[in-house]
């Protein structure tokens, strides 16, 4: 099994992936084509094991108002059929150890149980808008205390 950062050759493997981790929607794999099409900043690993790219990190720009505060993870897909063998764990381990991960906070709408083995807290601001009351919102190095609602790429947003 080996980690590289995605490249040209590997999107469309990754977004094959996509598809088939979050099937039957298909909102995470059109989020997908929809940030690559329009060129956003990200910061993207898979793993990839006999040729095959079995799991995928994504991170995007966060925002307060108009100006970064960090970044956000999402999607963490793995590939159904290796789904709880640790391959998910490992490549969020690998990501979260590389630059520029590692020099700003992070946030994630996820499993209290996945991420807070990795450091994340319950957030309780800033807000996030797809979570009511913040429920699975964390966080890892936010120092944030002040309210507001953290900001995604327009491609989040319905």
């Amino acid at each position: 099994m080996k980690i590289r950062a995605l490249n040209a050759e590997l999107v469309a493997k990754a977004g094959s992936l996509v598809h088939h981790a979050f099937a039957p929607s298909r909102s995470e794999l059109r989020r997908f084509d929809a940030l690559h099409a329009n060129h956003r900043p990200l910061h993207e690993w898979v793993c990839i094991h006999r040729n095959e790219v079995i799991a995928y990190i994504c991170f995007s720009r966060a925002f307060c108002g108009k100006e970064l505060c960090g970044l956000h993870l999402a999607p963490l897909a793995v590939q159904p059929r290796m789904q709880g063998q640790g391959v998910g764990s490992e490549l969020l381990a690998f990501a979260l150890r590389q630059e520029p991960i590692t020099s700003q906070p992070i946030y994630v709408l996820g499993h209290a149980v996945l991420f807070q083995r990795f450091g994340f807290i319950h957030c309780a601001t800033p807000l996030c808008p797809f979570a009511r009351g913040n429920r699975h919102f964390y966080s890892l190095r936010s120092t944030v205390t002040t309210p507001f609602t953290i900001g995604y790429e327009p491609e989040f947003y319905p």
